[in-house]
């Protein structure tokens, strides 16, 4: 009787320890179960959370390829850009709930599409706008050039016009005369006998000259190198010039003969030159002898 009472509490015991045994395991199956669960999700929230970085990655290189452009929207960019940057930053330190940034990155890249079609089309106008200032450039560049080309030729012009609007003096000629009391002039190439020097020059036709009273100054100087008649000075500038006399003319455009005689005594022998000045430029020489 005693060990029969024996035997069932110790089935009693072996039943309570085999349903505690039963519990023990399905606990440790849930537990095990919770854990590959956790596992699970932490592994699927790490890898939802390197896409969404990786997709911010890409925003911020898009947006350092525009602002490297540097076209009129950088600033708007960079703005941008470090509105990025600012949520990387806040998507390192997160391990909750990503769905704040996946609508954040979404918004983001539809932005930066929309911003990236206006810098594209900046771009092209500013593409557009250097090839036409070039244009402009290479074409003002041309006018210049050919601008120049007619400055040189008006110049060329100018000068051509300005010398022949200069007057001629052609057939400049002087010959020595002994004055008879009778008035009668007689040639001589005598310097004892000559009484006048009779200087004659003739100013050629111009009709582009410009007409008006012209004065001449003409210069005799004789073979002891002394100026001759008035033997007066004049300046013109820095420029000084003696002279005998001066041939005041009315120029009308036509040819004009002009002769004026000089008188003197005690000519010298030898060599004279006669010269005709234009204010202070030379414009006709010549020589003579007297014996």
């Amino acid at each position: 009787m005693e060990n029969q009472k024996n035997n069932q509490s110790l089935k009693a015991v072996i039943a309570v320890l085999a349903i505690l045994l039963v519990g023990s395991l399905v606990y440790i199956f849930k537990m095990s179960s919770d854990v590959e669960t956790v596992q699970a999700e932490v592994v699927k929230v790490g890898s939802e959370k390197e896409s969404v970085m990786k997709d911010l990655q890409d925003l911020k290189a898009t947006y350092d390829a525009a602002i490297a452009e540097n076209t009129s929207m950088s600033e708007e960019l960079i703005q941008e850009r470090d509105k990025v940057v600012n949520l990387m930053e806040d998507l390192k330190k997160s391990n909750g709930d990503l769905s704040k940034y996946k609508s954040q990155v979404k918004t983001m890249q539809k932005h930066m599409s929309e911003l990236m079609k206006e810098n594209e089309s900046l771009r092209n106008q500013n593409v557009t706008l250097t090839t036409q200032r070039d244009s402009t450039v290479t074409v003002l560049g041309e006018q210049k050039k050919f601008n120049e080309v007619l400055v040189g030729q008006n110049e060329e012009l100018s000068k051509t016009v300005e010398k022949g609007a200069k007057l001629s003096i052609l057939n400049l000629q002087t010959a020595a005369y002994k004055l008879r009391s009778s008035g009668k002039e007689i040639a001589t190439d005598k310097a004892s006998r000559a009484d006048i020097l009779k200087i004659s020059f003739t100013i050629a036709e111009n009709s582009i000259a410009k007409s008006g009273d012209k004065d001449y100054y003409v210069q005799v100087i004789d073979s002891k190198n002394n100026v001759l008649g008035e033997a007066k000075t004049v300046n013109f500038g820095s420029k000084e010039l003696s002279y005998s006399f001066i041939s005041s003319v009315k120029y009308e455009n036509k040819t004009v003969q002009v002769s004026q005689d000089l008188p003197g005594k005690n000519f010298e022998k030898g060599v004279y030159s006669v010269n005709v000045f234009d204010k202070d430029q030379m414009v006709s020489s010549t020589n003579f002898t007297l014996k």
